[in-house]
């Protein structure tokens, strides 16, 4: 079994830069894939971004070129480092688990689910 707690969410202004963490623990997730997923009010929960075990990485449209999502497999965790943040990327962001070697964007791929970080950004 994986636990995953997210951390470092905030209130911040547009323009402004956020680092997310997600910590895993129960067993090491340095063969799984991780992603990055956020959820609007009112909106269905959406992949944001994913890294594998080699440390390949793809992004939503929405957050290339400002999101980059990195892995450090010694102390079991996963960032997502946010910047240029705008009022659109406002949300609960949660980090995921997929006990594969591939990155997967549907939410039913994966395996275990952090209870989330609230993401708000001022316009």
């Amino acid at each position: 079994q994986v636990q995953l707690v997210e951390s470092g969410g905030g209130l911040v202004q547009a323009g402004d830069s956020l680092r997310l963490s997600c910590a895993a623990s129960g067993r090491t997730v340095s063969n799984y894939a991780i992603g990055w997923f956020r959820q609007a009010p009112g909106k269905e929960r959406e992949f944001v971004a994913a890294i594998t075990y080699q440390r390949l990485t793809t992004y939503a449209d929405s957050v290339k070129e400002r999101f980059t999502i990195s892995r450090n497999n010694a102390k079991n965790t996963v960032a997502l480092q946010m910047t240029s943040l705008q009022p659109e990327d406002t949300a609960i962001y949660y980090c995921a688990a997929r006990n594969d070697q591939v990155w997967a964007a549907p939410t039913s791929d994966y395996n275990y689910w952090g209870q989330g970080t609230q993401v708000t950004v001022s316009s």
